[in-house]
């Protein structure tokens, strides 16, 4: 089974998760960037495991805006493909909390693409580590749903 850790981010705070997740999860695991990746490329034998941070007043991060950009505009039809969500954000900011993650959300299943797993989530008020966070929600992840791709 291939899985893509696909991120957006702004501080390089997705990317460093994504990495971990590549590293660390066993198989055909690669981190992509969102800033270049083509949804043309998205395949539904694969696993994507979606990272995405929130900038601003719950705006999407530049990292995450071209990929956005491009599903918008050609809106394929990703019936069959999975993926699982993992946001980033600041809960003290309760209006707009995770809300990058939530727009990707919605957008992939707006095009037919189904959520797998928990909705993952870090809060950077926090004291947890992200990478551990992510890691653990990821493992959880593929351990439940590779079966799936088998």
């Amino acid at each position: 089974m291939t899985i893509v850790a696909l991120y957006g981010t702004e501080s390089g705070n997705c990317e460093m998760i994504a990495e971990d997740i590549a590293d660390t999860i066993d198989g055909d695991v690669r981190a992509e960037d969102m800033s270049v990746f083509d949804p043309a490329d998205l395949d539904p034998a694969t696993l994507y495991l979606v990272i995405c941070s929130t900038h601003g007043d719950g705006e999407l991060p530049a990292g995450a805006q071209p990929f956005w950009d491009r599903l918008s505009a050609t809106r394929p039809d990703l019936s069959g493909l999975r993926y699982a969500m993992f946001g980033l954000g600041d809960r003290t900011y309760t209006e707009t909390y995770s809300q990058g993650s939530e727009h990707l959300d919605r957008l992939l299943t707006e095009l037919g693409a189904q959520r797998v797993g928990d909705y993952g989530r870090h809060d950077a008020s926090g004291f947890d580590d992200p990478s551990e966070v992510a890691l653990a929600w990821a493992e959880s992840v593929v351990e439940k749903h590779a079966p799936v791709f088998a």
